[in-house]
């Protein structure tokens, strides 16, 4: 509880979507009022993972995207207090809602393979012994899991179905990463299972996410008197006592200056980073592969090794081997390319989701989004983004491995993978194209130990609490917008004793009709 006085300071280190929600919470929940909450952010522009940038001479650029759909109770519940930039009469959840009703999502061309639509596209092509495994994972106890890999649990023929193609890509998963957060992701998702072939009933927002989401929350803090400091970073947080009572002190920014933090203040930490460390190519260049631990990791590694409670790091940012993936945003000038693949589709523009070249060496992926894409963006431009699960390994076209590309050779790779003739290939002349390496963006996948991740209220803590994609919430699932929401409003709720915690996360696992749907689906009904 905090002890109702208008001197109690809130600090949030980071200003991605996590400590963002944190700052509405407080300020529509808690009645906090704005002039007592600051925001620390290390880069220059607050949204931490949902980003979105550029333009059209340069070309525009987003690192990736979180997925949405309907049972993300906590997001929903923030965006609904936020106005929506184009109509502020209009809430953000509003407006995704009337958005995915005008576009409605339904792929006719998930997967590719030799170069045209994918017969079996529809199928999911399990066999009996991967579908029992499904069902045993499902049921499986996720302690007993342990670090248990999903290829410890699985043969390795299921790696060759329709459906892992479909759900690694998807999700981001790989065969090393955790079989208990795959569990996770089966049991809060199995009522997708039913449209799983064609991506319905998830749900998109009408820009890119930096646009429709961060923006429009970021006006609504500044003009409540939320101080949102960004290139700021803080380089340590020092904490004195034990776990049976102990408080942050003070904050250490990079720059050495030093914010005392009184045992009535409060401070929600962002330890560890999904997209920390980011670096760009371009068109000409592939991304350095000097991968460098950021900010955000030094800080965690820095305060697990001197408290205990907080988590162990180690387990999710040692190997960028098998955390990294490239991303790649491509900036055209005319509509030819996208005129070609809503043939080659079916779809129109915006409403097929990612398409999957399923016999590439990259596992290259792409989607061709609604447009305009960016607010703001250059009448006549076209923006599609894409990634290589497996960029790790060599190309089909390109024969060298995707993470030592440059833009270019990313085309020539898609090209190939498509089959554009010689005069097609034209069509991406003058394409800007913006490359991405993100060695930890999978981090959060990595086997792990109870333990692993902090719990929200680490054990003593009076006065500080975790939040984002690595501290400890049963049962939801990280690398979504939902678990760093909730992490914030869990955070919120503990440290001000003034709000409700958040609701239990929906378990469709439990409704038999849902239950009975998944399994009609799994067997090929």
């Amino acid at each position: 509880m905090t002890d109702g006085t208008q001197e109690a300071r809130h600090h949030i280190m980071g200003g991605g979507i996590a400590g963002l929600a944190v700052a509405v919470f407080l300020l529509r929940d808690a009645g906090v009022s704005g002039k007592d909450i600051r925001i620390y952010e290390q880069l220059d522009v607050a949204g931490g993972s949902l980003d979105g940038a550029g333009d059209a001479a340069g070309g525009y650029l987003i690192r990736g995207g979180r997925m949405f759909e309907e049972h993300f109770a906590c997001t929903f519940d923030l965006l609904d207090g936020i106005p929506s930039t184009d109509d502020p009469r209009v809430s953000v959840t509003e407006d995704i809602l009337a958005f995915n009703r005008m576009v409605p999502g339904s792929s006719n061309c998930r997967l590719v393979r030799g170069g045209k639509p994918a017969e079996d596209r529809l199928e999911l092509t399990l066999s009996a012994e991967g579908v029992i495994d499904i069902n045993r994972l499902i049921l499986h106890r996720e302690a007993g899991l342990g670090e248990r890999r999903i290829d410890d649990w699985f043969s390795a023929g299921f790696f060759d179905s329709n459906f892992w193609m479909m759900w690694s890509t998807m999700f981001s998963f790989q065969p090393w990463h955790s079989a208990g957060e795959m569990r996770r992701y089966l049991r809060r998702f199995i009522h997708l299972f039913p449209g799983f072939t064609r991506i319905e009933d998830i749900l998109r927002t009408r820009y890119n996410q930096y646009d429709s989401l961060i923006a429009p929350i970021i006006d609504w803090l500044r003009d409540r008197g939320v101080t949102v400091r960004t290139g700021e970073q803080v380089a340590d947080v020092e904490i004195e006592g034990t776990r049976q009572g102990r408080a942050v002190t003070a904050l250490v920014l990079a720059d050495g200056v030093r914010v005392a933090v009184s045992d009535s203040d409060r401070v929600y930490m962002t330890l560890g980073s999904m997209t920390d460390a980011s670096v760009l190519g371009d068109r000409g260049s592939a991304p350095s592969l000097d991968d460098q631990e950021g900010g955000a990791w030094r800080l965690w590694r820095a305060l697990a090794a001197r408290h205990e409670g907080l988590g162990r790091p180690e387990a999710f940012c040692t190997d960028t081997g098998k955390t990294a993936w490239h991303s790649f945003t491509v900036t055209l000038d005319g509509p030819d390319f996208f005129e070609f693949m809503e043939d080659f589709t079916g779809n129109r523009t915006g409403t097929g989701g990612l398409i999957t070249f399923a016999d590439s060496g990259w596992t290259l992926s792409f989607v061709l989004f609604h447009q305009p894409h960016f607010r703001g963006q250059k009448h006549g431009t076209y923006t599609l983004w894409g990634y290589g699960l497996r960029g790790d390994r060599d190309g089909d076209f390109v024969q060298k491995p995707m993470w030592r590309c440059s833009g270019e050779e990313i085309l020539q790779e898609m090209s190939g993978q498509l089959r554009l003739t010689e005069a097609q290939r034209h069509w991406f002349d003058d394409a800007r194209v913006r490359v991405c390496r993100m060695p930890f963006i999978t981090s959060q996948f990595m086997p792990r130990h109870t333990g692993d991740r902090p719990d929200v209220r680490p054990p003593g803590a009076r006065n500080f609490a975790v939040i984002g994609q690595f501290c400890e919430l049963p049962r939801d699932c990280v690398f979504t917008v939902e678990y760093s929401v909730r992490s914030a409003r869990t955070a919120v709720a503990a440290l001000t004793g003034r709000t409700d915690p958040p609701p239990p996360v929906a378990r469709t696992d439990l409704d038999p009709m849902v239950l009975i749907r998944a399994a009609r689906v799994l067997m090929g009904g």
